[in-house]
């Protein structure tokens, strides 16, 4: 069986999902001209279900993409956990001294900073929308990708599509990408992070708690539940170990690692674990496909803005992608790709130097490098300038963005 598109989105994540979502509403295109290509969806999330050990931190700027895309409606809005304040303080220090940095979303008007979600949820969300837009979802997996000048031609299983642009959404992994010949820069951290949920004894506060350790962050999120979800990095022979000690001994070690923060706390779910790296494709763009998400960049997980990132991608590519009429050409077209790859690629590259900076500084700060830290968290601390500017930086409302991120 043959299909004919104008686009095919290739991966059903949060980036790919709500990339098809906006390009049937907001790109011009007829939204049954627009396909997704999704393998293993998510179910249905149920009210009383337990809480999904993956969540993410949705920004005020994902917050509108999402809306945009006809998602954020479609949450369950109990099930989501806003988040009012952030604090973050390096191991030399007291949660509760000067030098722990503390800003709130009230410094800025604002209610919340964002809020944690469970990423299926999101995912069935932005594929309910796109369904209901009237765009074509195909469950099957890419098996081979022939990108050609008139347009791409993708094979999965005993179907053929056709389309003049194919979009990679398709994970660190991609096919799409390896398809295309687009070669990456890779670092790997030798770091594993560890994501669990945990009960704690003291409430969450509705903030997200980070401490910075030699051995790598530990952020503790709020849940909707008043329970928190721990996303642990940890160098890599210590983090097998953390992963595979008993309950006992894992609650006793995370207690430590928290300056027990929260009070007593107690492991609630199974441990995942995955290995962390950054990776970032040379480019984004070529003649007929163009990357967003997980399959152009992957970036330390310590302020969580991986999510952030790719859904700001899907705006970004959608608003590109519509302007191609107006442009007179083809959507595939390196005219209308490109000004996407120019805006995307460098704010993504920043944001990746940043971390590695955050991680690296906070990792090997000790001794008289501590106190250094430990005096410049003071100072911010006692800024309304500069704590206002990293609400808004929580917030990712500030640097150039998309049309569908702004307000």
């Amino acid at each position: 069986m043959s299909w004919q598109f104008d686009v095919v989105v290739v991966g059903g994540g949060p980036a790919g999902a709500c990339a098809a979502a906006l390009l049937a509403r907001h790109a011009g295109i007829a939204a049954s001209r627009v396909a997704l290509l999704a393998g293993q969806l998510p179910a249905p999330v149920n009210a009383g279900a337990p809480v999904e050990l993956r969540v993410a931190a949705i920004s005020r700027a994902s917050e509108r993409v999402l809306s945009a895309a006809g998602a954020w409606q479609r949450l369950d809005q109990a099930r989501l956990c806003a988040y009012e304040r952030m604090r973050v303080w390096h191991e030399s220090a007291a949660v509760d001294g000067a030098a722990a940095l503390c800003f709130d979303a009230a410094d800025v008007g604002e209610p919340n900073l964002g809020y944690i979600a469970e990423i299926s949820a999101l995912q069935r969300a932005c594929i309910d929308s796109f369904i209901a837009a009237g765009g074509t979802l195909i469950q099957a997996s890419l098996e081979r990708l022939e990108i050609g000048p008139e347009f791409a031609r993708l094979e999965c299983g005993a179907q053929v599509l056709e389309t003049r642009v194919v979009v990679g959404a398709d994970g660190v992994h991609s096919v799409v990408r390896k398809s295309a010949g687009m070669s990456v820069r890779s670092r790997d951290y030798k770091q594993l992070a560890i994501v669990a949920t945990v009960a704690t004894e003291r409430p969450h506060e509705h903030t997200a708690w980070q401490r910075f350790l030699r051995t790598g962050p530990l952020a503790l999120l709020p849940l909707f539940d008043g329970r928190s979800s721990i996303v642990w990095s940890l160098d890599l022979d210590q983090g097998q170990s953390v992963r595979d000690c008993s309950e006992a001994e894992f609650n006793a070690r995370l207690e430590i690692a928290s300056a027990h923060a929260l009070g007593a706390t107690r492991v609630l779910s199974e441990r995942l674990s995955f290995p962390l790296h950054s990776t970032a494709a040379h480019a984004y763009v070529g003649p007929r496909f163009a990357l967003i998400g997980d399959a152009a960049h992957v970036i330390h997980p310590l302020a969580g803005q991986g999510a952030n990132l790719g859904l700001l991608d899907a705006a970004a590519l959608c608003e590109a992608i519509a302007r191609a009429p107006a442009l007179r050409e083809d959507p595939g077209a390196m005219r209308v790709l490109r000004p996407y790859e120019q805006q995307r690629r460098t704010h993504n590259l920043a944001m990746d130097a940043a971390m590695s900076v955050f991680q690296g500084g906070f990792a090997i700060a000790r001794g008289p490098a501590a106190r250094l830290v430990n005096r410049g968290l003071t100072l911010v601390n006692r800024s309304g300038t500069l704590k206002r500017a990293f609400a808004r930086q929580a917030l990712g409302t500030v640097g150039e963005l998309p049309r569908l991120a702004r307000r």
